[in-house]
């Protein structure tokens, strides 16, 4: 089934961490101790958040990570393709692997376009997902989420 890394779901914690902190540095420190979450793994991922411009740093006493931008901006899709890339559901839907012949069944595979649209559709749902739907104070009609339930 569909399941995000350990990664992602750590960078969305220390994200939705850094939302409600509201503009304030948070420490890797922090973050780890609240959420119990390793804390040389938690580094890595606030990282490459940094890297792909979804955090920034400051260094000092008073230093930590903080969102670049508003948490309405960020999606979920941002997020997740930080991480770890676009999802797939199936083998065939990683393009090496089609250029490689791994599969005999590319050619007449009844569920590669079905499970396509699926992965696609899921795909735009994480774009409409914004960090702040994602937050414990946002409210029902904010939070495209809910509408899964």
């Amino acid at each position: 089934m569909i399941q995000l890394t350990k990664r992602t779901e750590y960078g969305l914690i220390a994200l939705v961490h850094m939302a409600e902190s509201e503009g304030r540095y948070v420490s890797v420190r922090e973050i780890s101790e609240r959420f119990r979450i390793p804390k040389r793994l938690l580094a890595e991922v606030l990282k490459d958040l940094c890297h792909a411009e979804l955090v920034e740093s400051q260094r000092g006493a008073t230093g930590g990570y903080a969102l670049s931008s508003s948490p309405d901006a960020v999606t979920l899709s941002t997020v997740v393709g930080a991480l770890e890339g676009r999802p797939t559901l199936t083998s065939c839907e990683n393009l090496s692997t089609v250029h490689h012949g791994d599969c005999d069944l590319v050619h007449v595979c009844p569920i590669r376009s079905p499970l396509h649209r699926l992965r696609e559709g899921l795909w735009q749902l994480m774009q409409q997902t914004t960090l702040r739907s994602l937050l414990r104070t946002a409210t029902p009609a904010s939070a495209p989420m809910s509408t899964l339930g």
